[in-house]
């Protein structure tokens, strides 16, 4: 299937490592000029020379944004439409919340979250929708988490601010769909990832176990058996952010191996 994505602009947010690196690396491959932005430069250069190797596409670039700045993201997005001349498809993605449950966190932590993992988002397609309207074509893709359709212990603050991601999704496709802008939700479930390790290593030591028994217990939850890629949840963002995706907006969509049991 040809994603038709070699003409068009992608940037994918926090995508030094993770979810986003791995999708970066997906259009990468598909010949697409990929703009990948997070708050490391150094982890964040050597990833972007790492895709160029991998992929032999040029056309791969960088800039250094703190998600939840927002002096940060106008220098970001002055700097994408200087360059670049604006965004086609826009991967918003960013860090999990604090882990805790409601007595553990205090208003610091509940403005944080939300600076970090909604208003982020907001900020960012209020940057990119201009453009995609001049040009009646748009994708936005945002990443969440399984939270979206089940909630998960010990992670309220994600429970409750992706569930706000789903309902800005929601607006949003039914608000430009007129404009061939569609928008997705992308829940991640068991994924292996540096923060699911992170958060396995914080139920080791909340439940005095190791970390292998965790795993190990996770694992029998879900029906496929093992943890998923980053580049299988990469492949779904892909397609749904292609113009080949020409029907499918407004969806939260959960990529966990079967784990979930919520309809």
């Amino acid at each position: 299937m040809d994603l038709q994505l070699k003409d068009k602009v992608v940037l994918v947010t926090a995508s030094s490592k993770g979810l986003g690196k791995a999708t970066a690396l997906e259009f990468a491959k598909e010949g697409a000029t990929v703009l990948l932005s997070s708050r490391t430069e150094e982890t964040l250069a050597k990833t972007v020379e790492e895709i160029k190797q991998l992929t032999n596409n040029p056309n791969v670039h960088f800039k250094t944004c703190d998600m939840s700045s927002v002096e940060d993201l106008d220098a970001l997005f002055k700097w994408v439409n200087e360059q670049f001349s604006g965004v086609d498809i826009l991967i918003n993605n960013t860090g999990g919340p604090t882990a805790g449950g409601f007595k553990d966190l205090e208003d610091e932590d509940w403005m944080a979250a939300f600076e970090k993992n909604l208003l982020s988002y907001i900020r960012t397609t209020r940057a990119v929708l201009s453009h995609m309207q001049t040009n009646d074509f748009g994708r936005i893709i945002n990443i969440a988490s399984s939270s979206t359709k089940e909630v998960i212990d010990g992670l309220i603050l994600s429970n409750t601010f992706r569930a706000g991601i789903v309902g800005l999704t929601k607006s949003l496709a039914r608000e430009y769909a007129q404009h061939n802008i569609l928008v997705n939700t992308i829940g991640a479930g068991r994924i292996a990832t540096d923060r699911v390790a992170e958060l396995d290593q914080i139920a080791a030591d909340r439940q005095s176990v190791s970390i292998e028994d965790i795993v190990k217990t996770s694992k029998s939850l879900i029906p496929i058996g093992r943890y998923g890629q980053p580049e299988e949840f990469a492949k779904v963002v892909l397609f749904l952010a292609s113009p080949a995706n020409t029907y499918m907006t407004g969806q939260s969509l959960i990529i966990d191996g079967g784990m979930l049991k919520a309809l």
